[in-house]
C-alpha cells in the first residue's frame, strides 16, 4: 500500500498554466498521476496537452472527480488557493510555493484544522510526496524513487528527500511513500502524521525520517516513536554545524537559546530506538541492515 497518494488518485493543478505548474503537471502526468485537471480564472475552456482547465477547484472536482490538488500559485495567491481546494472538498492539498508568510500559513492550519478535518495539507515550502510507482505530485525526481517497498520515507528537507530516495535505490530498497513535508514553521503535515500514516501502513515495514535543525518537530516525533511505533526506524538530522542564531535555508531552521540543535535531536531519538546516522549515506546504510533484517 502506500499513504496519502496512490494511483486512485485524481489530480488538479492550481497553476496548471504557468511555466511551473505547466512543467510538473506534465512531468507528473507522464510519471503516471491521475492528472485530470488545471485551474485558472482566467483561462477556463482551454487546456494544456489534453488536461482540461477550469475557472475554480470546485468546478474540477464537479467535471473530474479530483480529489487531490497541488498548488504552483505565488505565494501572496497561496492564502486564497488553500481556501479554495479546501472548500472544494479537496482530501489532500500540496503547496509547493516557498516564501508563503508564516501568518497566512497559521491562518490556514488552524481554519483547516476546525473547519475542514478531512482535508490533509502538506506544505507550504515542500517537494509534494511520491508513491512510486503509482503517483507522484510535486517535484520529486520519480526515476531515484525504487517502488514495491518496504521503507516509507519522511523529510523536512527537499534535497534530503530525494537523497533518501537515491541511497535506497542504490541499494534496490524499494519505497512505499515518501513524503516532503516541508520546513516552515507551520507545516500543514508533521513528522507525527505520516509516523503515524506509516504505523498503519502494513506494507511499509521500516521507516526512514529526515529532521533538521530548528524547532522541536524531531523531539516531538522522538516521544511518538517511543510511545507509539513498532517499527524499526532510521535517521539523520542536517545542521550537526551551524552555527546557532542564523537560518540555514529553511525558515523553520534556526537554532536559538540553545534550542533546535543537531545534537539534541538525535540524542532525543537515539534514546527512542532510532537508529541515527551521521551522514545522508549512513543513514541509507542503517535502514539497509534494518531491511536485511526483517
Amino acid at each position: 500500500m502506500s499513504i496519502f497518494l496512490d494511483e486512485n488518485s485524481k489530480v488538479v493543478y492550481q497553476g496548471l498554466t504557468g511555466s511551473q505548474g505547466r512543467y510538473y503537471g506534465l512531468l507528473n502526468r507522464a510519471y503516471g498521476t491521475n492528472v485530470v485537471a488545471g485551474t485558472s480564472p482566467k483561462k477556463a475552456g482551454t487546456d494544456v496537452e489534453g488536461i482540461p482547465v477550469f475557472a475554480t477547484v470546485g468546478d474540477a472536482r464537479e467535471a473530474t472527480g479530483a480529489n487531490v490538488s497541488c498548488i504552483f500559485i505565488p505565494a501572496p495567491g497561496v492564502k486564497s488557493a488553500v481556501l479554495e481546494a479546501a472548500e472544494a472538498g479537496m482530501e489532500l492539498i500540496v503547496c509547493i510555493t516557498e516564501g508563503v508568510p508564516a501568518h497566512d500559513e497559521a491562518y490556514f492550519f488552524n481554519l483547516l484544522k476546525r473547519d475542514f478535518p478531512n482535508t490533509r495539507l502538506l506544505g507550504p515550502n515542500c517537494p509534494g510526496l511520491i508513491s512510486p510507482g503509482k503517483a507522484n505530485v510535486g517535484i520529486t525526481a520519480g526515476h531515484i524513487a525504487k517502488p514495491g517497498g518496504p521503507v516509507g520515507i519522511v523529510s523536512r528537507s527537499g534535497t534530503l528527500t530525494y537523497q533518501a530516495l537515491y541511497e535506497l535505490q542504490q541499494k534496490d530498497i524499494g519505497v512505499t511513500t515518501c513524503v516532503g513535508i516541508g520546513g516552515d514553521p507551520v507545516p500543514g503535515t508533521s513528522f507525527i502524521d505520516c509516523l503515524a500514516a506509516f504505523e498503519a501502513d502494513p506494507d511499509t515495514k521500516a521507516v526512514m525520517m529526515i529532521g533538521e535543525i530548528g524547532g522541536s518537530a524531531e523531539e516531538e516525533a522522538a516521544e511518538f516513536i517511543k510511545n507509539h511505533m513498532t517499527k524499526p526506524i532510521s535517521s539523520y538530522i542536517a545542521g550537526v554545524t551551524a552555527p546557532a542564531g542564523k537560518k540555514m535555508g529553511h525558515a523553520g531552521a534556526i537554532v536559538s537559546g540553545g534550542k533546535g540543535t543537531a545534537a539534541a535531536k538525535m540524542e532525543a531519538l537515539a534514546e527512542a530506538g532510532v537508529r541515527v546516522g551521521t551522514n545522508p549515506t549512513e543513514a541509507g546504510e542503517l535502514m539497509a541492515e534494518i531491511v536485511a533484517s526483517l
